[in-house]
């Protein structure tokens, strides 16, 4: 059996439809290389997360991205050289080292490429972002830097969102305030934002009601399995600029693979092998 070039993967839950093994091959190939990329469900594979993580470097793992609901516990795993990347406080990208594993987030750097290929240098305005998790957490501080004016959180854990409205006012001049209901928090908003599970296959529904929407002028959905989700379809129906989260798995899985690899890589290139592949999979 030949040994791959660079063995990586993914560890989450709910990721059987998750596309990154196939970008990651795909990048390898434009790089001469054979990449193995596998998907780690810690409830498949009879483990649990801690076990899985940290058995992954003596497993042959040069390095793993990490999705739902594991950023934050891998954060408390890894070092983490960026103070941004400090203040966020969760990882998608870990690679091993012999002085151990650094962590990285590209969910961040992937959802400013992605707001900016869509709306270029656009301010986001008043945003309501729903969800303050792994991804939520990223896509905050990602906010922060595209100047946002003010923004408005929203979970089921008010504490969690408290936490990350005061990390945020410490960061950076937006307003930040804290909801307790979505519908609530759109109102008068120009960004509208998913940073939860809901509307990924498996977490059907939509995190705001589409009579919510009208008024604003974009929306973003971290979700991309399905790419249509609810949420966006109902922003698309009541004429909002839409950012599919496709857009933020593209750039989060190209600034990866510079971590894991150090390669260089053809975007547009990528991005038509991988809807290539897509078409006839």
């Amino acid at each position: 059996m030949t040994l791959p070039d660079l063995k990586l993967g993914l560890i989450g839950d709910n990721i059987v439809r998750s596309r990154s093994p196939l970008l990651h091959r795909l990048a390898g190939q434009q790089n001469g290389m054979n990449v193995q990329y596998d998907r780690l469900i810690p409830k498949d594979m009879g483990e649990d997360f801690d076990t899985v993580f940290d058995q992954s470097a003596r497993r042959g793992y040069r390095g793993i991205n990490v999705t739902y609901p594991y950023k934050e516990r891998a954060f408390q795993k890894v070092a983490v050289s960026d103070p941004l990347v400090r203040a966020i406080g969760a990882v998608n990208t870990v690679i091993f080292e012999d002085s151990g594993p650094n962590g990285f987030n590209t969910d961040y750097s992937g959802f400013i490429a992605a707001y900016r290929g869509a709306r270029g240098k656009a301010a986001p305005g008043i945003s309501c972002l729903i969800g303050t998790g792994g991804v939520g957490r990223a896509l905050a501080f990602g906010l922060l830097a595209l100047g946002a004016d003010e923004i408005r959180l929203v979970d089921r854990d008010q504490d969690k969102a408290e936490t990350l409205a005061t990390e945020l006012r410490a960061a950076g001049k937006a307003s930040v305030s804290v909801f307790e209901r979505a519908e609530a928090a759109a109102e008068g908003t120009a960004g509208l934002l998913n940073g939860t599970p809901v509307g990924m296959v498996g977490y059907g529904g939509t995190p705001l009601a589409a009579t919510a929407m009208s008024g604003a002028k974009w929306a973003f959905d971290a979700v991309y399995t399905p790419v249509d989700t609810q949420f966006l379809q109902d922003a698309d129906a009541a004429g909002l600029d839409i950012i599919s989260g496709y857009e933020l798995f593209f750039y989060q899985g190209v600034h990866a693979w510079a971590h894991f690899s150090g390669k260089p890589l053809d975007e547009a290139e990528l991005r038509r092998s991988l809807l290539e592949q897509e078409a006839v999979a």
